[in-house]
């Protein structure tokens, strides 16, 4: 039977590459998407291409009100597309760039980056806990930037630290159920990300790549296929773990 992992922010980016980086190795989707649902059946059509099963469901990762309707969609759809009652895998993608100096930083901005990136994985986690199945597995997004610090990012880096400690709690809480959680933390990414700064702008992507002992800055295809391989079986006793993923950023 093939494993199901749901990757929230899907439509783009790192959730895209790592929902194909999953298909590939013979694991099926359901990817959320916030917005652009023509980017989401892209996605699930390129999957579906590789021969695997893929959903794309609405989210929005900032409501936590809406978190308990999503977790009816995914019962519906896990009972109509696999005929089964659990997944296996949860990916907490989801999230935006909103860089502000400490000085300049708004409530809302802070507000929003809080909701989306700490608040939204808590709730978000807890309303699909009944849903995963024992011996799952889930990954949380983090940013090298808890590690190193860069002027701007400071609420950002901020709320990704907590999630860090949270993956340490939902390891230690889940871990009776045999469910193994680790935080992801990726290093500068060449996406659309914040406005695609890294990748768009040569100045910014070179401060990056200065900052890394590999001397570039990093692409999807360095992160999606690494999560991939956190979920599969060979890494099972991997857990409470924070792996950055930059190339040597910042050493």
């Amino acid at each position: 039977m093939s494993k199901i992992t749901i990757i929230t922010g899907a439509s783009r980016g790192l959730g895209r590459n790592t929902a194909l980086s999953i298909a590939r190795q013979g694991g099926d989707v359901v990817i959320t998407y916030h917005r652009r649902s023509d980017e989401a059946q892209a996605v699930v059509a390129e999957i579906e291409a590789l021969g695997r099963k893929a959903v794309a469901l609405q989210l929005d990762t900032g409501n936590s009100t809406s978190f308990a309707g999503f977790a009816d969609s995914v019962r519906n759809v896990l009972r109509d597309t696999w005929q089964r009652d659990s997944f296996d895998h949860l990916v907490n993608n989801a999230g935006h760039g909103d860089y502000a100096l400490i000085a300049q930083t708004t409530e809302a901005q802070f507000d929003g980056l809080v909701n989306v990136h700490f608040k939204g994985v808590y709730f978000l986690t807890q309303a699909l806990l009944p849903l995963i199945a024992d011996g799952g597995r889930i990954v949380n997004l983090s940013t090298g930037l808890t590690r190193v610090s860069y002027p701007g990012y400071a609420a950002y880096a901020a709320v990704k630290a907590a999630v860090e400690m949270l993956s340490v709690y939902m390891a230690k809480e889940l871990g009776s159920r045999g469910i193994a959680v680790n935080t992801v933390a990726p290093g500068a990414i060449e996406t659309d990300f914040g406005g695609g700064a890294v990748r768009d702008n040569p100045d910014v992507n070179k401060i990056f790549a200065d900052m890394t002992a590999l001397g570039r800055a990093g692409v999807p295809d360095d992160i999606g296929p690494m999560i991939a391989s956190l979920l599969s079986d060979s890494n099972r006793w991997i857990n409470a773990q924070r792996i950055e993923v930059s190339g040597g950023q910042g050493i």
